[in-house]
């Protein structure tokens, strides 16, 4: 059975957008094809203005509120940090996720049936989505189902005339501006875009002067040993090179695929 076998059965039908390519696409591509469809965000109120900025451009496209969510209390990041006693999140432990993604989102729902529509493609098969735990919520992935791959997003989001949000000059997902997830060059380019934010991050970093134990959002330096000129330097050279060889890879790999296409 498909997903639009979905479409008119009874219960909520929401797509959750995180602000980022893949989700906004998956909502242009449903507009028109599924009545009643919400649209959901659930805000940390740590994301980027480039990020609030194309929302508002896809409530336009749209034509229906975007519901903001937050987590209950208004609590927000620095409230929960208090609570966890300064412990940054990562990708090991990531109550940021749990509290200010899913709990948002569960509360939202309550215990409706939902059939939420997450924006996973064809082509990423192994990326885990946002998908709620709750038993009421069918998850639903028509990218996979219609064989669309990371082309076809871009190519959705161009016909809409939405294109993709600023902040994919310099940086390769959606998130919280000091999201764990984020290469090193990626956070040079927050502080060359951003650099407010960047400090912000970085005043988050702690030492425990008792332990000695360091809570930064990399294992392996703080924020300002990255912001050195000699450290930025590097990052910018390494990242360059790492570019050029998967330039020559991937003429290699098409070369070898020319090949094989002349002599079989």
């Amino acid at each position: 059975m498909g997903w639009r076998d979905n479409i008119c059965k009874e219960g909520r039908h929401i797509v959750c957008l995180s602000g980022g390519k893949d989700s906004s696409a998956l909502a242009v591509y449903l507009r028109d094809k599924i009545p009643n469809l919400e649209y959901v965000f659930c805000d940390t109120k740590m994301e980027l203005k480039e990020t609030y900025d194309y929302l508002f451009k896809m409530e336009q496209y749209l034509g229906k509120k975007i519901h903001y969510l937050t987590y209950q209390n208004g609590y927000g990041f620095e409230d929960i940090l208090k609570l966890k006693g300064g412990f940054l999140p990562s990708p090991e432990f990531r109550w940021c996720t749990d509290y200010l993604k899913l709990k948002p989102y569960d509360e939202y729902i309550g215990n409706d049936i939902v059939y939420s529509y997450v924006g996973i493609r064809a082509d990423e098969l192994t990326r885990k989505g946002f998908i709620p735990a709750k038993k009421a919520i069918r998850t639903i992935f028509p990218f996979i189902e219609d064989n669309i791959i990371k082309a076809d997003v871009f190519r959705i989001l161009e016909d809409a005339g939405l294109g993709v949000p600023d902040y994919y000059n310099w940086r390769s997902r959606s998130g919280c501006f000091f999201c764990f997830y984020q290469q090193k060059r990626e956070w040079i380019g927050l502080l060359e875009n951003h650099p407010d934010l960047y400090w912000k991050a970085a005043s988050y970093e702690k030492i425990d002067p008792d332990t000695g134990a360091s809570y930064t959002w990399m294992q392996d330096e703080s924020l300002q040993e990255m912001a050195r000129p000699e450290r930025l330097a590097q990052i910018k050279n390494e990242y360059k090179k790492r570019q050029i060889r998967e330039k020559n890879k991937f003429i290699a790999n098409q070369r070898l695929c020319d090949l094989w296409n002349l002599t079989n």
